[in-house]
């Protein structure tokens, strides 16, 4: 069924030009000097809109194609043979990652204080509150990612490959978020470049281990969105100091490293029969 994904360029470019031009115009108002609470939710809703499009294009794809659609269907619902322990890691990990890093830490004299549960978000969303945006906004992005976007890719390349080239682009992709006043990616900037690269360098073994598990899976859909939810919500409810999340990245990069080293020929066989289609 992957063979049938076949249109990466479309779907990239439209999911590219169409964020961007949301993103920017999002960036350009939330900067304004009057009434900037208004600005300010108009700029979050314009983003949304942003994150919405990528999906919306993955959809149109799909519908196009009776087969496309039943095998999207397939893969949201199916459970069935999946062994437990991708489950267990797709909900774990991300915790693990960050507690281990926090633990990490400890040793180079960072606060304990990291441990607390906060309460309180790194960045604001205007009008919606912190946590609708940080489960809606994965749940849009995989939907559009695992529903199209690296099945295209993984069509024409090994899933090593597929996920450097995913990997790099979606990096790219979060820029224009950059631009928006007081957004995440915003203040990750502020905070200093060697964050800015961190957060850019930790998308390439998050995704790894993420389309590790997808593709362990059956390539079910929402373990993808479920990963992508605890890796954003157990980066903020904690008061983790940026340097942990340094540290969260290498553990990332050891843990993907280890699951390419033994599973080698899943990683790197251009044969697609190799995983559950």
């Amino acid at each position: 069924m992957i063979s049938n994904y076949k249109k990466p360029g479309l779907f990239y470019l439209l999911s590219t030009i169409l964020p961007w031009t949301f993103w920017f115009t999002a960036g350009y108002i939330s900067h304004l000097p009057s009434n900037a609470e208004r600005n300010m939710n108009i700029a979050i809703m314009l983003a949304l809109v942003g994150l919405v499009s990528p999906m919306i294009v993955a959809f149109l794809l799909l519908n196009r194609n009776p087969d496309l659609r039943r095998d999207f269907y397939r893969r949201f619902f199916n459970f069935r043979d999946i062994n437990p322990w991708y489950i267990f890691l797709t909900c774990f990990i991300m915790l693990a990652s960050i507690l281990v890093a926090m633990g990490i830490s400890l040793l180079f004299g960072y606060s304990p204080g990291q441990f607390v549960i906060t309460g309180h978000f790194s960045f604001t969303s205007g009008v919606l509150p912190v946590w609708f945006l940080l489960i809606i906004a994965p749940v849009f992005e995989e939907l559009a990612w695992h529903s199209y976007g690296t099945d295209c890719l993984r069509n024409k390349f090994s899933l090593f490959y597929t996920s450097l080239i995913f990997g790099a682009y979606w990096a790219i992709w979060h820029a224009p978020l950059s631009t928006i006043k007081d957004y995440y990616q915003a203040n990750l900037v502020e905070s200093g470049w060697i964050y800015s690269l961190n957060f850019m360098v930790s998308i390439i073994p998050y995704v790894l281990i993420m389309n590790w598990l997808y593709y362990k899976t059956r390539r079910n859909i929402l373990l993808p969105v479920i990963f992508h939810i605890t890796a954003v919500f157990f980066n903020e409810i904690f008061a983790t100091h940026p340097d942990s999340k340094i540290i969260q990245t290498i553990l990332l990069l050891i843990l993907a490293g280890y699951l390419i080293i033994r599973d080698r020929k899943f990683f790197f066989s251009k044969d697609i029969s190799l995983i559950y289609t």
